[in-house]
């Protein structure tokens, strides 16, 4: 996986322009510097100093040793900054992600979502051909109605059909065949991506339920309420990509007519929505196990989801006065574990 340690530590020069790599010595000084994206978002290098971990703002690390956007170095940073949006983190040696170099992407779907992927599109185009045409969001009603004998009947028509609709002539209907292909690998991703949603979507009501559960504890209530509401906030961003892409694919002849411009459409929602759901990976898990009971461990998974949701998916005003207060807070205690530079 991206961010892991490469042992083969290689001179900059055999690196090559797709992989992570610098000239000034700053960067091969530590044996355990990578990089990642912090709760808000900022790339930062991170280093090992004695038991502490020092995490050093991209920003900083720039003015320190003079890496303008006119430096090689400055450069590698840029896109090691736009890498870290689509993976947990990178190191020296390690490839960039394909999604800043050639717009593929760094991650794949499995044989599943391609089949729904393309199920889907042939569905839709059957429905097309009876003058109903209808977009499957539910991959159960799909695979349903794909077992249908009729519209199993139907599909060579309709390719036959959309041939002929789209200036191919009826017998060039594989034609079409590859063009719904083509789009089903690139949809693959977004069915994908629906699925992950779908997870997060069920652990809505876990979190409900527990809002539920302490709505008597004073001491949980706010927090209990402000996780409940963030967590809506962050299904609604995900739905919403969703709800695009589908309606953006809903004319399955104004799809086949404008394939490429379809494709970089989808991408770009692909990567979008890659971006949003990577956080989640630590989330999913933990929240696999957790059951609607009054428990140390759920408080502990609560605050836990509340320091993941609140710099994510608050408002910039809330943010700032929760910020505040943490900040006025720290200063009361003495700091150890992490330097910020």
């Amino acid at each position: 996986m991206a961010g892991e340690a490469n042992t083969d530590k290689k001179p900059a020069a055999e690196m090559g322009e797709n992989c992570v790599h610098f000239e000034h010595k700053f960067f091969g000084s530590f044996e355990d510097l990578y990089f990642r994206l912090t709760d808000t978002g900022e790339a930062v290098a991170v280093i090992k100093l004695a038991s502490n971990e020092a995490v050093l703002g991209f920003d900083g690390i720039r003015r320190e040793f003079m890496l303008t956007d006119q430096t090689a170095d400055g450069q590698m940073l840029s896109k090691v900054a736009e890498g870290l949006q689509f993976v947990r983190g990178l190191r020296v040696g390690d490839p960039l992600p394909k999604e800043i170099l050639t717009r593929e992407a760094s991650w794949e779907p499995s044989e599943r979502h391609l089949r729904i992927a393309r199920q889907r599109l042939t569905m839709q185009l059957v429905t097309w051909l009876t003058g109903n045409e209808h977009i499957f969001t539910s991959s159960e009603e799909l695979m349903q109605i794909a077992e249908d004998p009729q519209v199993k009947k139907n599909v060579q028509l309709a390719f036959s059909e959309a041939a002929e609709a789209l200036g191919l002539g009826r017998e060039n209907r594989e034609q079409v065949v590859l063009y719904i292909e083509t789009l089903a690998k690139e949809l693959a991703y977004i069915e994908a991506e629906r699925d992950i949603y779908a997870e997060i979507s069920r652990n809505d009501e876990k979190v409900q339920g527990l809002r539920r559960l302490y709505s008597s504890d004073r001491g949980m209530i706010e927090t209990t309420d402000q996780v409940a509401r963030l967590y809506q906030r962050a299904l609604k961003i995900l739905v919403d990509y969703f709800d695009q892409v589908d309606a953006q694919t809903g004319e399955i002849l104004a799809m086949l007519k404008n394939i490429d411009n379809q494709i970089d459409y989808i991408r770009e929602v692909r990567d979008e929505v890659h971006r949003r759901l990577l956080p989640w990976e630590d989330i999913l898990p933990v929240w696999k196990t957790v059951f609607v009971v009054k428990s140390e461990e759920n408080i502990a998974r609560i605050r836990e989801l509340y320091q993941f949701l609140a710099p994510r998916f608050m408002q910039v005003n809330e943010w700032v006065l929760v910020t505040k207060r943490g900040f006025e807070q720290a200063k009361k205690k003495p700091i150890g574990g992490v330097m910020r530079w």
